[in-house]
């Protein structure tokens, strides 16, 4: 048997990251069986869909390496890929359940239906179809429909079966069909709802295992009768637990990201979001780009390989040791079997764990490249392939080494970018170095005439200059240092002093003096 899984957006939007990793297990079981991965696009509900959603969904498998054998822009045998184009086939598999007895036209009207639910609950009995319609004589059935009467079609559930599955994930599961209502399998304009049309695809589509979210568990039973009815092979089962927000138990959603702006879990990957999403001009108060979507990890400059790692272990574990794991290691080593049963919560600082460890990893090439593409987008740079760009700021990421977490943190070394009179003094540090200390303005003025006579503008030179320098004017380099920094680069912390130093050349470094000195003593002054 070919193992053939399938993953079935709607494109109603960007991808969620617990769908993204319900879609990362199914490629994986795929590959890990010399299988076929299918990417569907389950479009029925037109009201929901957003034409535009597709693009960001497909980019989204782009940028992680997810590629799909069959499916939207790959093509195969078994196209189309968008529901919405299978009419034909759901109009067949229709005609077949009502013309074997296994389905049937219910022209009840809703209100009535919702009377007898209502009444159910009410009661606290369970609710289950009346099933008036099936008294209608089949002369009674073709008049009604010919009178142009609206209905639905309903399947004729087996009241007396019990539906059992061996899910790959939770074991044996019982569904007891006396339970159970008629579910509507298409609308009163005959187009197919959720489980029919589903079935059918998966069936056509020789679909052997059904991995999907644990929601979709009270759907399987129906699911598994209507193969049944179809005379399909019913696939294999496996429903994953849904992804917890960080610290709780309840299921993450997009419409929750006020809350989560709130949790301290999720405080450094909103900082970040707020300070690169900025930078690029994207709004970082927009739903869509949260971390509770792939795209938002994409835009701030996360690495593929960061992000899978985090996701399969969203979990799933191969033993209680191994954490960091390549996609060729996913592929070789994941099984069904090691997916836990319960939810599984999202963990920022894991997700920034993973990103930095294959961060240090990435060739010196590759790293430059990322930082180019994400400075020309945030306007820092103009061209990309240009040479002394690129020398220029292969030099700087060199610099921040372990500092660049993602490629966006590329942006927090901005005094190598702007101009001198553009440059941003934090300000609360830049009053305590430089403004109030009685002799720190004397200090800098002398340290410029003697940066200015300096004959090599390289880091040890310049470091042994302040080291002899502090030295004479007997002050600490705990006091000196900081406060020349602030002048230089605005920032009270940062990479190697001497090296940033060197990368601004002599002629910056003077001019940035020359202003810090002159904002540090009109605000004296004032």
């Amino acid at each position: 048997m070919t193992v053939r899984t399938r993953f079935a957006p709607s494109p109603t939007g960007y991808m969620h990251i617990g769908g993204m990793r319900t879609a990362l297990f199914n490629w994986l079981w795929a590959r890990h069986n010399n299988g076929q991965f299918i990417l569907r696009i389950d479009d029925t509900d037109q009201q929901r869909n957003m034409d535009e959603a597709l693009g960001p969904i497909l980019d989204a498998f782009r940028w992680l390496g997810l590629d799909w054998d069959e499916g939207p822009e790959v093509g195969g045998p078994h196209g189309p890929y968008f529901q919405s184009q299978r009419r034909s086939l759901y109009d067949t598999a229709l005609a077949k359940l009502l013309n074997a007895g296994n389905a049937y036209r219910d022209f009840e009207l809703p209100a009535d239906t919702q009377a007898q639910r209502e009444a159910a609950e009410k009661a606290k009995q369970v609710y289950v179809s009346s099933r008036a319609s099936l008294a209608l004589s089949e002369e009674d059935v073709a008049k009604k429909v010919a009178d142009g009467e609206s209905f639905v079609v309903r399947l004729l559930v087996p009241r007396q079966d019990k539906i059992v599955i061996n899910d790959h994930i939770r074991g044996t599961v019982e569904f007891d069909c006396s339970l159970m209502p008629d579910p509507v399998i298409a609308r009163a304009d005959g187009s197919p709802l959720y489980n029919f049309a589903t079935v059918v695809d998966d069936a056509e589509l020789e679909i052997t295992h059904v991995v999907r979210a644990e929601e979709h568990l009270s759907n399987t039973p129906i699911q598994v009768l209507l193969h049944r009815a179809l005379g399909n092979k019913t696939p294999e089962w496996a429903h994953v637990p849904y992804v917890a927000s960080p610290g709780s138990k309840e299921k993450m959603s997009k419409r929750k990201i006020d809350k989560y702006r709130a949790s301290p879990q999720f405080q450094k990957l909103f900082e970040l979001g707020d300070q690169v999403l900025s930078r690029i001009g994207v709004d970082p108060k927009s739903n869509d780009l949260s971390p509770v979507m792939v795209a938002y990890y994409r835009q701030v400059g996360f690495l593929p390989a960061g992000v899978l790692n985090a996701l399969v272990r969203l979990g799933w574990s191969l033993d209680d040791q191994t954490e960091i794991l390549s996609l060729d290691d996913m592929k070789r080593k994941f099984t069904l079997d090691r997916v836990i049963k319960g939810a599984a919560g999202l963990d920022p600082d894991k997700m920034l764990s993973f990103q930095s460890h294959w961060m240090s990893q990435l060739p010196a090439d590759e790293k430059l490249k990322g930082c180019l593409r994400m400075l020309k987008q945030g306007g820092l740079i103009q061209d990309e392939d240009d040479a002394e760009t690129q020398k220029k700021v292969g030099s700087i990421v060199e610099l921040a080494a372990d500092r660049l977490r993602v490629f966006g943190d590329i942006f927090q070394l901005d005094e190598f970018f702007v101009a001198d009179d553009e440059l941003k003094l934090d300000d609360k540090n830049f009053q305590k170095r430089v403004v109030k200390p009685e002799n720190a303005i004397p200090l800098l003025q002398t340290l410029r005439s003697q940066l200015e006579s300096i004959d090599s503008f390289t880091a040890q030179p310049l470091h042994d200059l302040l080291q002899s320098f502090a030295a004479e004017k007997q002050v600490k380099i705990g006091d000196l240092f900081p406060a020349l920094r602030l002048c230089v680069t605005g920032k009270a912390q940062g990479a190697d002093l001497f090296r940033s130093m060197e990368l601004l050349g002599k002629a910056c470094v003077l001019r940035r003096l020359d202003r810090a000195i002159g904002l540090a003593e009109s605000q004296r002054v004032s």
